[in-house]
């Protein structure tokens, strides 16, 4: 009886200490393996605004996360080293319970074991809150990274050198996502997760937008400026002045191209009060201001700080010949962030007029960023600003009226053209893009169609 309990305490102990060994090493693989989804998931931008609160946790995550290549280096190193350790003492274990077989028991058991108690569940525990995770676990980590950064530093290099071997360049630098890419991603995904309204992601994406926009692509064209012909009489020009909509009227002289200055209605008005509205007594030149001049390829961010140094906003845009292109004004550039901005002047226009078959009737000066801001579509804008322009690109011809094209997605119809320019299309969205005829704004228009027929002058208000 003595010896089987010997026997007995014996086996008890050959079972027992091995398994605890296992499961601590089992503990220890989960660690490195939830550390690394943590940290590698953690927010970048919480991390930093909490160390510059002073939260030692958030500084240290900010410390491990700078060096990806050496923290996921030594985190591997952990992970590996425990878990083939793990499966030694598993195998030698269930060798000696079950004999030859044991080999096989121990790597189906230890498949099971790694898999769910290493890797599986603490991974979806780590990605329920990385942040979170990732400030809880960053001291052992920073410790681990330390000691064992000789050993890293070492396989790196051997790698690195193996790489090189075979052909590979592992120093060569990559194209990594950009700042603006990487926060514009996060607002789309915060949008379709309904985190942000769709006036929030438009706002936040133009201002994102604005280094990628040139003035060309806002402007009001040349051919939709209202300018005034300096020879006129000076009451005609005065009338013609009073009856705009807008403060800022572009004057020329001899030639429509030759624009001699820009005239301000408040300067005309106190010219006006201060000669007892005597019109015969003033000098219309003599109240405009220079033309400011900019080139057509600059960016609306640098169009934005030109504005706002010089204190003005208005400006007109020239190409690289210096022939006049159109106008920009700052109310263009804020539209491009807030959307359309109107005052008890502006004209209503029509350019947008959803139909209840789920297609869309489109004026052909209609912009293709205020088309895809206004129905939430994704035309492409590199190749033209109208839409007019995009079906002309991509068709390689100036279409008749009744022509169908389908590209992108969607089909469309020339309704009609006027000279060498479509005056409006009939465009069909894909099915899943369709909806009720629910008009983007009252008035059926998108944001600010650049060049319909009522937006013909300068600066409102």
């Amino acid at each position: 009886m003595t010896q089987s309990f010997a026997e007995l305490g014996g086996t008890w102990l050959l079972v027992a200490l091995p398994s605890a060994a296992i499961a601590a090493l089992l503990f220890a693989s989960g660690f490195f393996s939830g550390s690394e989804t943590a940290l590698t998931a953690a927010s970048r931008a919480r991390m930093h605004r909490l160390a510059q609160e002073g939260d030692a946790r958030a500084r240290r995550v900010m410390e491990l996360i700078g060096d990806r290549e050496r923290l996921i280096g030594a985190l591997l190193l952990g992970n590996n080293l425990v878990n083939i350790l793990a499966s030694a003492l598993a195998t030698s274990l269930f060798l000696k319970l079950f004999g030859d077989s044991g080999v096989a028991v121990a790597t189906l058991v230890m498949t099971a074991l790694v898999l769910i108690f290493a890797e599986v569940m603490p991974k979806t525990y780590a990605i329920q809150d990385p942040d979170r995770v990732a400030m809880a676990v960053s001291l052992p980590v920073r410790a681990f990274v330390g000691i064992f950064a000789p050993v890293v530093s070492a396989v790196r290099a051997l790698v690195r050198a193996l790489l090189r071997l075979l052909g590979a360049s592992p120093d060569a630098s990559k194209p990594i996502l950009s700042a603006h890419e990487e926060i514009r991603g996060a607002i789309d995904l915060h949008h379709r997760e309904g985190g942000v309204v769709k006036d929030a992601r438009d706002m936040l994406g133009g201002i994102l937008d604005l280094n990628e926009i040139a003035v060309a692509d806002v402007m009001v064209h040349r051919k939709n400026i209202a300018m005034i012909d300096a020879g006129q009489p000076v009451q005609v020009i005065v009338d013609e002045v009073l009856k705009s909509a807008f403060s800022r009227i572009p004057l020329w002289k001899d030639d429509p191209e030759n624009i001699v200055g820009v005239l301000h209605v408040k300067t005309l008005l106190r010219s006006l009060r201060d000669v007892d509205w005597d019109v015969d007594r003033l000098d219309i030149l003599g109240l405009a201001v220079e033309p400011w001049f900019v080139p057509e390829t600059t960016s609306l961010t640098e169009q934005l700080d030109a504005f706002l140094a010089r204190r003005s906003h208005f400006a007109l845009v020239v190409d690289e010949y210096g022939a006049l292109m159109g106008l920009i004004t700052l109310e263009d550039i804020l539209e491009e962030i807030v959307g359309d901005i109107s005052d008890e002047h502006d004209i209503a226009v029509t350019g947008v007029r959803p139909q209840a078959d789920g297609t869309v009737n489109v004026d052909g000066a209609v912009t293709i960023r205020d088309l895809n801001r206004a129905l939430d579509w994704s035309l492409p804008d590199e190749e033209a600003t109208t839409i007019a322009g995009l079906v002309i690109h991509e068709a390689q011809l100036i279409p008749e009226p009744g022509q169908v094209f389908a590209f992108y997605g969607f089909k469309f119809e020339v309704l009609r053209r006027q000279r060498n320019q479509i005056a409006a299309l009939r465009i069909t969205p894909p099915p899943h893009l369709r909806r009720t005829p629910k008009r983007p704004r009252t008035d059926g228009a998108p944001k600010r169609p650049t060049a319909a027929p009522e937006r013909v002058h300068g600066l409102s208000g």
